[in-house]
């Protein structure tokens, strides 16, 4: 069956259908021609304001234009908008547009068009002219009965030459004017380019002495390293530039710059006058295969310290001492944000590690311990982050090593100081990302004397040889500056000697308190002699008892106490009672405890320590220290209550004479002197720290004086070879084999999945969040 609609019904839909689609059609185009019209003006204008920023001087004419075009289309609009604008239909199905309100929006009545000719005659601007004519053409071809429908009118107004002659007029206008600015520019920086500076004319070029001093200079790091000590280096690179260093310097710098020559230092010497010979070429080093251009600008105003060490609490060791003081007095200033990174250890090495068989479960509760400890002993709130790296406890070398990439527990937004407490401990088996690759400026402390315990040890002759060596290698790649806390330690790249520890404002305050109660006519020292340490023979029990041994009858009557707990106890307390010495055996204890106020000597035999804290601790009590005359000991000698020897008559002297008489109360210079305000000072002053932390930018630290900069000038050869060997050392500690013949942990190249659990990281192949962040 076939079902028909009525015909009238027919007639009447599609009736109503063609007038909405006539009424849509042509509010459809109107919108778009204002849309597309407003979008090609305010690109004209945007582009017109870029070269009006960019070339100042061509903006006068350009502007004068677009200010006299603006009120035209700017009334046009309004015309459109206008309720008055009328769409006038003529004949059936066909709408007509009256466009003489547009026409009038340009020629608003008889005689404008000469007006507007005079306007814009001095110009001859073709776009207006086009944009008249294409109006009147319209307006007649809309008023003929042959007229388009208005989309196709509106269509052809977008598709019109006029908006394409008005964007390349301006632009074109607005380039010529331009271009002619910016070749002038460019021929006046050319010309300052290619012209020879008068401050550089007449620069010597560089002799063959001076080539061969500036090699040998710069290959010092790999004449160390095949035995060339670096004093030999200098002497040769002195040699070679001695006969005409001031002649050749002179005539090198800059007229009226001769005052750069007041040192004495032939490097800086040697330095300058390649910088300037290099200048007087016009080169220019941008850096080479091993340089690192990723290290970043600190821009939020405040600089970022991260302190890594080897140690923590509760284990009572120099490495997790000082440096958690050290973290806490940099914080004090409120300069900067600073991090503490310690070793986090699984529950069983913690049982064969922490003392009183302490142990953490997490490492908040860990944190809180070392915070509340640090806390009761400085006497203020500390304002520092503590984080975890995973770790593993070494029995044979009784230290901690790390497992894993420590330098990936700082997060990359806090990578720009860095710390490194044992440097050398903490890179023997780091196999990451380079120190001084993430960080600005990376300074490395030495605590320990390596080389001492090693000798000690079956063929310690030659593991000191490798290990002399290796630590050479590993501190030169990762650090830019290291401080040696004594002449006892090891002679490495770029250190320096000086004490930049503290002692616990604890041990000063029982020194006042003893100096107080000794005014008032008490008698505070009771007792006599003791010795406090780690009970293993390295830490100078094999030199106090040989003493003792020796000297047993010269010191007939006289009883010492020594406390202290060590894997070695055993055994050095069956050696004692085997020489029937006169030695009191006590277990290990705080040296703030009471018990130990009343003892008036502390003897310290030991030389393997780099800078006996215990010593330290002594003197701030007001106590008398007898110790070896020895490079560790060099900083207590100015304090009068120190007394050193040198053969061991003279240990005897020196016992006999600290018992026989009374201590000196400290001065408030020497209690400043062993104050951590004062190890904070001296840090900042000998690691450049100061000079960072006031600058407002971690950009490039490598500037010779006098704003002459060496690392632009010319390239570092000692930079590629640090450089070489860090990518060496990374090689060879990404192979187990090779690690496990060195003495490493097995598995510590990755933490391992009971880390994972507890410090809550994902596997090692996943690169995680930490603990601490």
């Amino acid at each position: 069956m076939n079902f028909k609609p009525p015909e009238t019904k027919t007639t009447s839909s599609a009736s109503s259908m063609t007038a909405e689609k006539a009424l849509s059609l042509i509010t459809k185009g109107w919108e778009e021609v204002r849309s597309s019209a407003d979008a090609d003006l305010q690109l004209i204008k945007n582009r017109a304001k870029e070269f009006e920023n960019f070339v100042p001087k061509i903006t006068a004419t350009a502007t004068t234009e677009i200010e006299k075009l603006r009120p035209k289309l700017s009334e046009i609009r309004r015309v459109y908008s206008s309720p008055d604008f009328k769409w006038a239909p003529k004949g059936k199905g066909k709408l007509r547009i009256d466009l003489s309100g547009m026409r009038n929006g340009i020629v608003r009545e008889k005689g404008m068009e000469e007006e507007e000719e005079g306007q814009f005659g001095e110009l001859n601007w073709e776009p207006i002219k086009a944009f008249r004519d294409r109006l009147r053409e319209m307006e007649v071809e809309v008023k003929s009965p042959n007229s388009s429908n208005p989309v196709e009118i509106f269509e052809g107004i977008k598709k019109s030459e006029f908006v394409e002659k008005v964007k390349s007029s301006l632009i074109s206008h607005l380039l010529t004017e331009s271009i002619n600015s910016i070749v002038i520019l460019l021929v006046e920086i050319l010309k300052s380019i290619c012209k020879e500076p008068e401050e550089m004319k007449g620069v010597p070029p560089l002799d063959v002495p001076e080539l061969l001093a500036y090699l040998v200079r710069q290959s010092s790091p790999f004449l160390d390293q095949i035995g060339i000590r670096r004093d030999i280096s200098d002497k040769i690179v002195e040699s070679l530039c001695s006969k005409r260093r001031n002649k050749l310097l002179l005539r090198s710098l800059p007229e009226g710059d001769s005052s750069l020559i007041g040192s004495d230092n032939i490097n800086d010497e040697l330095d300058l006058r390649i910088a300037s010979v290099l200048q007087s070429t016009g080169h220019q080093y941008e850096g080479g295969f091993w340089s690192d251009s990723t290290r970043k600008n600190v821009s939020d105003g405040k600089r970022h310290v991260a302190i890594v060490t080897t140690a923590s609490l509760p284990w009572m060791t120099g490495t997790a001492v000082n440096p958690l003081f050290r973290a806490a007095y940099l914080a004090k200033s409120e300069k900067q944000n600073v991090t503490l990174l310690v070793p986090w250890l699984c529950k069983s090495d913690q049982e064969l590690v922490y003392p009183n068989n302490l142990t953490f479960t997490s490492p908040e509760e860990q944190e809180l311990y070392i915070r509340n400890w640090l806390e009761e002993r400085v006497g203020f709130k500390t304002d520092f982050k503590i984080s975890f790296y995973p770790g593993k406890f070494s029995k044979e070398r009784r230290s901690i090593i790390p497992a894993g990439d420590t330098s990936q527990f700082i997060p990359s937004r806090d990578a720009d100081i860095a710390i490194l407490e044992e440097p050398e401990h903490l890179n023997w088996y780091h196999h990451g990302k380079r120190w001084t690759d993430k960080f600005n400026h990376v300074v490395g402390i030495v605590h320990t004397n390596y080389l001492e315990y090693i000798k000690r040890e079956k063929n310690g002759a030659l593991q000191a040889f490798l290990v002399k060596h290796i630590n050479n290698w590993v501190t030169r790649a990762h650090c830019d500056k290291v401080l040696r806390l004594s002449a006892a330690t090891q002679d490495l790249p770029r250190s320096v000697v000086c004490n930049v520890h503290g002692v616990n404002p604890k041990f000063l305050k029982i020194g006042e308190k003893m100096a107080a109660e000794r005014q008032s006519g008490q008698q505070v020292f009771s007792k006599g002699a003791y010795f406090l340490g780690k009970m293993v023979w390295a830490k100078g029990y094999r030199e106090l008892i040989d003493l003792l041994a020796k000297h047993k009858s010269d010191l007939d009557g006289f009883n010492m106490d020594v406390f202290g707990n060590g894997e070695d106890a055993h055994e050095v307390q069956t050696t004692a009672r085997t020489l029937n010495l006169n030695v009191n055996f006590m277990k290990g204890r705080d040296h703030a405890d009471d018990s130990l106020h009343s003892y008036k000597v502390f003897i310290n035999p030991s030389i393997s320590d780099v800078l006996c804290t215990a010593t330290a601790e002594a003197l701030a009590m007001g106590k008398f220290v007898v110790c070896a005359d020895h490079p560790s000991n060099e900083f207590f000698q100015a304090f009068p209550n120190c007394l050193t020897y040198k053969t061991s008559e003279d240990f005897v002297a020196k016992v006999k004479e600290a018992m026989s008489s009374e201590p000196q109360p400290l001065t408030p210079e020497e209690q400043y002197k062993l104050s951590w305000e004062a190890a904070t000072q001296r840090f900042m002053e000998y690691s450049d720290l100061d000079k960072l932390l006031t600058s407002e930018t971690g950009g490039d630290k490598r500037r010779s004086r006098e704003g002459m900069g060496k690392s632009v000038s010319m390239p570092n050869l000692g930079g590629m070879v640090d450089g070489s060997l860090a990518f060496a050392h990374y090689c060879l500690t990404g192979n187990e084999l090779l690690r496990l013949c060195s003495g490493a942990i097995p598995g510590t190249r990755d933490y391992d999945k009971q880390h994972c659990e507890d410090l809550h990281l994902l596997p090692p192949q996943v690169e995680s969040p930490i603990y601490g962040w």
